[in-house]
């Protein structure tokens, strides 16, 4: 028989049909009552064994995590909060969990201990449900730009770039780290290694992702990016994923619709198509909320967050109406904020960015036209001299989501800006060159996939949104 997923089952409408699951066991109770799981969905189904049906051998190999295979009658449930169950006819058991040592037994476990069993923490009812929401938020992304005639371009994992001008990157070679080639300065001789010159794996791949828009029109890259950045907050990982659309002829104002047309499209889709785990997941953020001071708990909860995205149009201000309004908030002067906000230029931090979202405008923000000293090179230089064409999406919550520019198309402006910040152009060269070769206007922006999945699934570290997350000291799994 074909085994039928418990997702399917719990929607179907019972007749006495004979079916087969076939999932982990969460529960077992009685004797009589086992709650398997077979991860398509986070609700249990309830396989009810008739009393003495079992042998004592096999009721002692029903234990939590156990692997089982059920056929019996798709029944209806007269327990409270499930429609249907399935009364045993067979039962076997596929593999077997030691109940002293399985390490998930049927109580509450902090998220610390999960990241320490990360090979097994997706059979959590948490983890389960996030791991879920990302794969829908995942298909999501590839809808959302297939459907607006977008190209999907791999860039490269391994690249000679550094599209940030940040240095926080890690090394690819395969020199002898014990005894690598030297120069006849004593440098390193990266000329003997494997692709005959420093690599790095990616930070971003928006720089190639530049030279397919400027040839395809609309593309977008979906992929691993990697930062050395000895971060050991809740917000950073070693690994994460990027997504970053790139589109000739936009300019900073197409873009930052583009960008508020995809937020709200993910949301929308989020609250669509993940009910079940979205509520479990609110609820688990509201006990969470519950636990913090008043003053620090979101006013908002889970679901309404999302909801708040969809339906609220997105508020633009510049970057200079948003430190008149910051420099003037209660918070600053009452010196609540941990950073004053005291002259323009300063870089925001997230408590500034919450505090426009959530108590001055209530709703999403975009803010642009950013000072140039805390942007990046590849932006578009503004007349005034002093700002860049740069925009970032704040939300609640979580602060800044999306951060994007219209890209510096002007060729004579963009080596000027690179010789400022003392950037390689040699390195640069392909770069540059297409500020040479019928240069257009052109737009893009990041969303870092893993934010996103934090926000949708209101999950407070990011470590707990990715299957197996790296971070300093940890690259286990």
């Amino acid at each position: 028989m074909k085994r039928t997923k418990i997702k399917d089952l719990l929607k179907t409408t019972p007749t006495g049909q004979t079916v087969k699951v076939q999932g982990w066991v969460r529960t077992f109770r009685n004797s009589q009552f086992i709650a398997i799981n077979d991860g398509s969905t986070i609700l249990n189904l309830q396989a009810v064994a008739e009393l003495n049906s079992l042998e004592e051998a096999t009721i002692k190999r029903i234990t939590t995590g156990a692997c089982l295979s059920v056929v019996g009658e798709l029944i209806p449930s007269p327990a409270k909060g499930q429609a249907v169950e399935v009364k045993v006819k067979e039962l076997e058991i596929l593999g077997d969990s030691d109940a002293e040592k399985f390490p998930l037994q049927p109580k509450k476990h902090s998220l610390e201990f999960l990241r320490e069993i990360a090979h097994l923490r997706a059979r959590t009812n948490t983890i389960s449900a996030v791991m879920r929401v990302r794969h829908a938020m995942a298909f999501a992304v590839h809808k959302f730009y297939n459907d607006k005639g977008f190209y999907y371009i791999h860039t490269p994992v391994i690249t000679g770039s550094d599209a940030e001008g940040a240095g926080d990157m890690f090394r690819v070679t395969t020199l002898d780290i014990n005894n690598p080639p030297r120069d006849e300065q004593g440098k390193i001789d990266h000329k003997q290694d494997f692709f005959g010159r420093e690599t790095n794996l990616t930070v971003s791949g928006q720089l190639e992702g530049e030279t397919y828009a400027l040839a395809l029109g609309e593309i977008y890259t979906f992929g691993p990016t990697f930062r050395a950045e000895n971060s050991n907050t809740s917000r950073h990982l070693a690994e994460f994923w990027m997504i970053e659309p790139e589109m000739a002829f936009y300019d900073i104002n197409d873009n930052m619709q583009l960008a508020q047309d995809f937020l709200q499209y993910l949301a929308k889709y989020a609250l669509e198509n993940c009910k079940e785990d979205l509520e479990f997941l609110d609820k688990r953020a509201a006990d969470e909320e519950a636990a913090k001071p008043q003053d620090q708990r979101n006013e908002l909860g889970l679901i309404d967050r999302l909801k708040f995205v969809v339906e609220n149009d997105f508020q633009r201000l510049s970057y200079t109406e948003a430190i008149d309004i910051l420099k003037n908030s209660n918070p600053n002067k009452k010196k609540k904020f941990q950073y004053l906000v005291e002259e323009w230029g300063v870089d925001l931090q997230s408590e500034h960015e919450r505090y426009l979202v959530e108590k001055h405008f209530k709703k999403p923000v975009i803010l642009y036209n950013y000072p140039k000293n805390i942007k990046a090179f590849y932006m578009r230089q503004n007349e005034d001299g002093k700002t860049v064409a740069a925009m970032d999406v704040l939300f609640p919550g979580i602060g800044e989501i999306i951060g994007g520019s219209q890209r510096e198309e002007r060729y004579d402006n963009l080596v000027q800006r690179v010789k400022e910040l003392g950037l390689p152009e040699k390195e640069l060269w392909w770069y540059l060159d297409l500020r040479k070769f019928g240069s257009a206007p052109h737009s893009g922006f990041g969303l870092g996939f893993e934010r996103l999945i934090q926000f949708v699934t209101g999950m407070t570290n990011i470590r707990d949104v990715i299957p197996f997350p790296r971070f300093p000291g940890n690259a286990e799994f």
